[in-house]
């Protein structure tokens, strides 16, 4: 009988070891008496190492007592073990195991367990990598299609419904195609299936149509799902609506790289098409023209009109411009007023100068903005690539000075870039830079001129004119350097200083010769327009001296007042309220109006020296009308270019109330006009 239980329990051992499945008998107090290889490898021991050991080695610690006490009751009352458990190996890393347990007594003795253990931790991972799958495919802000082999749909995920507006019994079992917006050709989509079946993914941009009938632009990503024998079985599709990121998208393209105003190309796009021109122009070895456009006078319209007028203007110049530009030309809004074109690979610059004459001619109409005509004309500069440089930086300079020469010139006309261009706008750069240093070192001189009162022949009044004393081209004449101080700006504080001086020695001369003696200053339109009255420091001298308003004669061009913007206005209404006098320079070459002197209360008018040099001929009739009018409106009248008797006795005759020129005295420095005064205080010009 003992041969024959230890000859079960060898065959009971035995296939236990040979069993592939997990199996343990446990006691009642959860002692390990026999486990299977299976069984060990599952929890990473020998058998050794578990046999008379407790179960609960297996368990975290603190489900070990809850755990043994269930076992015990479970072969005490019975009940159910069986189940999915959390354990942990050797090592202690954290398993998932499935467990069937038994009563199992074995030849009739005392009740053990016998258990029957799987691994299925990766089971349950794969289980939750489905669920997270699934919870994904709901809850995706993606919309999600999957058809089968045959490109039919067997599912679709919230979001698709949200998107397209179809329920999926709406779309079960129909092929995708159906929901086509017609704007792809069946080219497309054949590429687009061929991507797909050759590499098992495709992403691009497609637009479909939704249930309600409306086009929608998606983002796409098509996916082949293949068995283990390569055969394919699913299709996914994951889409999103881009529409309106695509039109964002557009709309800061379009801002970045057009023009509001005039819908043409901005500088920036415009940098790019030349760029591109260029490379084509080397590689073909034709020319390339770049043409700037400045609109001559716009400033005046905007000031004028307000700037909803300069805009339209500026829409409709662009049109009539762009219909003279050749199709496969470029034209663009690179500044304020300031249009470019470019000529692509002509054979000849002949039509560049076609083109000029075109653009030159669709402007010589008038323009109908607000009601009012509008005329406007432009300055055109040429520069050829590669002939006149390869660098485009250096176009542009070329062009622009092409373009200076002509606003120099007279405007409304066009003109290619030369050599003698480009030196002469090197000297306009280093004459800028040395007048900065100039007004750092103090290289001014105030001249003076005098002018006389033609009824007592007395010098009543000087002109204060600046001089410019360089130290290496010596004497520099005004003409040359005050519209470079007007451009860059310098003109306000050098027109600043050159008053302060003038009202300085002006209190000399009123102590010394005449306490009458008055004093005429230049003001510049750039003066005018870009400081205020308070910000005038040559007023706070006039006060701080004890100066008489009236001591001062502003002269202004009549320009200014033409389209006088409302800080100019302001301006000279101040200097009215001060007492000081306003003249205009040169009156009779510009905008002659009446309305302005009445407006401004202008004090004089001083006559151009082009009349007085003509009071032979032509110049007699206009200086009569000239000094007429003014003194029917009240207002006094200056001479200017005074060089002979004869001039000065005919103005006389005719009632101009002074004169101012080389028959009385050039320009001179201070101290000579002292002398001059001192000498001839009491001498009567005749």
């Amino acid at each position: 009988m003992v041969n024959e239980n230890r000859d079960t329990e060898s065959l009971f051992q035995a296939i236990l070891d040979r069993c592939p499945v997990g199996i343990a008998v446990i006691d009642y107090n959860g002692i390990y008496l026999t486990v299977n290889p299976a069984y060990c490898g599952i929890y990473g021991y020998t058998q050794q190492e578990m046999r008379g050991n407790s179960f609960k080695m297996i368990f975290p610690p603190a489900d070990q007592q809850s755990l043994l006490e269930r076992h015990q009751r479970f072969l005490s009352e019975g009940g159910d073990l069986s189940g999915e458990w959390p354990v942990r190996k050797s090592d202690g890393t954290s398993l998932t195991v499935l467990s069937e347990s038994v009563r199992f007594s074995p030849l009739g003795g005392k009740a053990d367990r016998l258990v029957y253990v799987l691994d299925i931790t990766e089971r349950k991972q794969a289980q939750e990598q489905m669920k997270i799958a699934a919870a994904v495919y709901d809850a995706s802000h993606e919309a999600i299609v999957v058809t089968d082999a045959d490109n039919n749909i067997i599912s679709i995920n919230p979001a698709f419904t949200k998107l397209t507006g179809y329920q999926f019994d709406e779309v079960k079992g129909r092929n995708p195609g159906a929901f086509k917006s017609g704007r792809h050709s069946d080219s497309f989509y054949s590429q687009m299936w061929r991507v797909l079946n050759e590499t098992g993914l495709w992403i691009g941009e497609v637009w479909d149509r939704k249930k309600n009938g409306n086009d929608y632009l998606i983002s796409l990503t098509m996916t082949l799902i293949k068995d283990a024998n390569g055969k394919v079985i699913k299709h996914v599709g994951m889409f999103s609506d881009i529409t309106m990121r695509k039109k964002q998208e557009e709309q800061i393209w379009l801002q970045a790289n057009y023009d509001a105003t005039t819908e043409l190309p901005n500088r920036h796009l415009f940098q790019s098409k030349l760029n591109q021109v260029a490379r084509h122009s080397k590689r073909t070895g034709r020319i390339m023209a770049l043409m700037l456009i400045d609109i001559d006078n716009f400033k005046s319209v905007n000031d004028s009109m307000g700037h909803r007028a300069g805009d339209m203007l500026l829409a409709s110049l662009s049109r009539r411009l762009h219909g003279c530009v050749p199709h496969d030309g470029t034209l663009a809004r690179i500044g304020g007023d300031e249009f470019a074109v470019i000529i692509s690979c002509t054979g000849h610059p002949c039509k560049c100068e076609d083109v000029a004459k075109d653009l030159l001619e669709s402007l010589s109409n008038p323009f109908n903005i607000e009601d009012e005509s509008v005329f406007v004309s432009a300055s055109i500069g040429i520069s050829i690539y590669p002939t006149d440089t390869e660098n485009l930086e250096e176009l542009f300079k070329n062009a622009d000075q092409a373009m200076y020469s002509v606003k120099n010139s007279g405007r409304n006309g066009f003109s290619y870039y030369s050599p003698a261009l480009h030196n002469a706008a090197l000297m306009r750069m280093r004459t800028t830079n040395d007048l900065r240093t100039a007004l750092r070192e103090g290289q001014f001189e105030v001249y003076y001129q005098p002018i006389a009162s033609l009824s007592t022949g007395q010098i009543v009044k000087a002109e204060a004119l600046v001089r410019w004393h360089h130290p290496t081209r010596g004497l520099v004449s005004p003409d040359e350097f005050i519209p470079l101080a007007e451009e860059s700006g310098l003109i306000v504080p050098l027109g600043n200083w050159v008053a302060c001086q003038a009202i300085s020695q002006l209190a000399c001369w009123q102590q010394t010769y005449d306490p009458d003696f008055k004093m005429s200053i230049n003001l510049s339109p750039v003066q005018l327009r870009s400081q205020d009255f308070v910000d005038m420091t040559w007023v706070k001298e006039l006060k701080c001296l004890g100066l008489k308003g009236d001591s001062v004669i502003v002269e202004i061009t009549e320009g200014l007042l033409l389209n006088a913007e409302n800080r100019v206005n302001q301006n000279l209404y101040l200097l009215h309220q001060a007492g000081i006098q306003i003249a205009i320079d040169d009156f009779g070459t510009g905008y002659s109006s009446l309305a302005y002197l009445r407006k401004f209360n202008i004090d004089y008018l001083k006559i151009d020296r082009s009349f007085v040099a003509d009071l032979d001929g032509v110049g007699y009739e206009l200086c009569l009308a000239i000094i007429a009018m003014a003194h029917s409106l009240g207002v006094m009248v200056i001479a200017e270019g005074v060089e002979t008797v004869q001039q000065n006795l005919t103005l006389s005759r005719i009632g101009c109330d002074y004169s101012q020129g080389y028959l009385l005295s050039r320009p001179l420095p201070a101290d000579d006009i002292s002398r001059f005064l001192s000498g001839c205080s009491d001498v009567v010009i005749n």
